[in-house]
């Protein structure tokens, strides 16, 4: 996933969010989206136009995220008629996902769509499809280069931090606690994207007078979250806060927090898992926001891949043409929203 870059165009959205902006040129009337589809509804851009084949490529959906965004981008494509949607097996082998983005250059797709499991590996693959004459959308795990992409969508690693640091830090002094104790459960250390996440939360700790205390690293695995927690928990007897990085391995977190029953501090997830959105509503334990990192956005790639193809714009935006990145924004749900958000919740 993408370091921030200043290039970048921050477009808050979720799946929702976008349908007025993906649903007509010149339309401002509202839409009616389904379930985790962004251009359903009036405008001109909803109407039926030139058939446009969409390539798509993703890694194997082996957790809750990434399953998320296959299923994302296939109902998003099922939603329009102009729309044929092609769609490799996905896989973490870096070599089988370049030989499945080639046999979509050569199957001469209109638009391709790429996750790749690795950007840096992808980045000349999606540079020869470029060179073919066929756009790409790059999402969320950024491409080495802006040449091997038309237009790059993805989230905000950073941002998430920073405002699952601030959720934290309001909380506790609503509570006047001038001095936490604040855990953190972080993902994989050495990936960008962890650092990113570590580094807007320290961040925005520190703006407000706290630090970060205890934390450890997990894998992104329910199993590793378990573990990590375990150890945290033995570290420190007594929390006011913790956020975990990732909903996916945040059961295991919770199940951590079960054994040792704990419940003196509150926790904020990550990424918007519908699971811990059930938690949030229920309002029953310590589980009380998660800091968005939506799979939406693979909807809403989809939606630009057929406007890409049939040369529209967005809907009220004054530019003729779809921005070069857009970058989602990681609203933080908690009780009072989460009815809002419910939509974009996956499965863990």
């Amino acid at each position: 996933m993408p370091s921030l870059d200043r290039r970048r165009f921050l477009w808050g959205t979720t799946a929702v969010g976008t349908a007025a902006l993906l649903a007509g040129c010149t339309s401002n009337e509202s839409a009616n989206t389904a379930p985790n589809a962004v251009a359903g509804g009036s405008g001109q851009n909803t109407q039926p136009g030139k058939q446009v084949t969409i390539g798509f490529s993703a890694p194997a959906a082996d957790h809750g995220w990434m399953a998320a965004m296959t299923k994302n981008a296939k109902a998003q494509a099922d939603e329009f008629s102009d729309v044929t949607f092609k769609a490799t097996e996905g896989t973490n082998d870096v070599n089988q996902q370049i030989g499945q983005v080639e046999t979509l250059i050569n199957d001469k797709v209109d638009v391709l769509v790429v996750l790749p499991f690795d950007g840096k590996a992808l980045t000349e693959v999606g540079r020869q499809a470029m060179d073919a004459g066929i756009p790409v959308i790059n999402l969320d795990r950024v491409f080495d280069t802006p040449l091997a992409y038309r237009l790059w969508i993805g989230g905000d690693n950073y941002r998430m931090g920073v405002n699952a640091g601030e959720y934290i830090a309001s909380q506790l002094k609503a509570k006047n606690i001038t001095n936490p104790i604040i855990g953190e459960v972080a993902g994989i250390d050495s990936l960008p994207l962890t650092q990113e996440r570590s580094k807007g939360f320290s961040d925005a700790l520190a703006k407000a007078g706290f630090a970060v205390g205890p934390r450890v690293s997990a894998s992104f695995t329910s199993e590793s979250g378990e573990q990590q927690t375990a150890n945290l928990l033995q570290s420190a007897p007594k929390l006011d806060a913790l956020w975990n990085h990732d909903d996916d391995q945040g059961i295991g977190v919770m199940a951590a927090i079960d054994s040792a029953g704990r419940k003196e501090f509150v926790m904020v997830g990550g990424a918007g898992s519908r699971n811990m959105m059930d938690l949030i509503k229920a309002d029953s334990g310590v589980v009380k926001a998660t800091v968005l990192y939506s799979p939406s956005m693979a909807s809403s790639a989809i939606a630009l891949a057929r406007l890409l193809g049939q040369t529209k714009g967005i809907g009220d935006m004054a530019e003729h043409d779809i921005p070069a990145s857009i970058t989602t924004y990681s609203a933080v749900v908690t009780k009072e929203n989460v009815d809002q958000y419910l939509d974009v919740g996956f499965d863990s």
